[in-house]
């Protein structure tokens, strides 16, 4: 990992098309702009551990979920083989 010390209005390149900027220092925290191509991804790691979560959660059914939609749908429960 690369670490550096930039105050306001410095940048930071990263390869030929990546420049990223700092506007401010805040506190604990700083604001930054990044200026890339439209075809880079950029996402706070926050925000995609978050929805990751959320999708597992949502794809791993409870013991009942089975029974519970037969019920909604009118279904008999059988025996759950």
């Amino acid at each position: 990992m690369l670490v550096l010390t930039r105050k306001p209005g410095e940048q930071i390149l990263i390869g030929d098309d990546i420049v990223i900027t700092v506007l401010d220092s805040r506190g604990e925290g700083i604001r930054i702009g990044i200026d890339a191509p439209k075809g880079v991804k950029i996402h706070r790691e926050e925000v995609i551990r978050a929805v990751t979560e959320a999708n597992l959660a949502a794809a791993t059914a409870d013991d009942d979920a089975e029974a519970r939609i037969k019920a909604m749908l009118g279904l008999p429960a059988g025996d759950g083989k």
